[in-house]
């Protein structure tokens, strides 16, 4: 591919296409440690045999922040909410989806959802309401 915006992004542009469809997974490795692709090694004790397990499918936000005044890479989709949301042994950064951002709170039950961004037209990872 000789177009910069064709070069898939190794390992994570295949974890979007699996949660898309709903075939989510995390890695973990033997000492049950959770991450997510692309991985080779786990970040918390450095194993390197890593197994792909199911990923939930439901989490609660942990923590959010609404933007009212965006980077122009999300110019269109403002405002938004951002949320690290623990998903299982794994947290997971995201779009809050289908809800207004006023109306989303720590310990809001979440599903995971691939979206596309306004502005760019690019899948982004996504929560909504469960």
């Amino acid at each position: 591919m000789s177009d910069a915006d064709d070069v898939a992004d190794a390992g994570f542009d295949e974890w979007l296409d699996a949660a898309e469809t709903g075939d989510a997974y995390y890695l973990e490795c033997a000492n049950g440690h959770g991450s997510l692709p692309p991985r080779r090694v786990c970040p918390d004790c450095g194993a390197t045999d890593l197994e792909a397990v199911v990923l939930p499918e439901r989490g609660e936000i942990e923590t959010f922040t609404i933007t009212h005044v965006p980077t122009p890479a999300f110019e269109a989709d403002a405002p938004y909410a951002t949320a690290i949301a623990t998903v299982g042994p794994v947290r997971i950064t995201g779009q809050v989806v289908r809800i207004d951002p006023e109306a989303v709170e720590t310990g809001l039950e979440v599903e995971l959802e691939i979206t596309v961004s306004e502005t760019t037209g690019e899948r982004v990872i996504g929560f909504r309401p469960a």
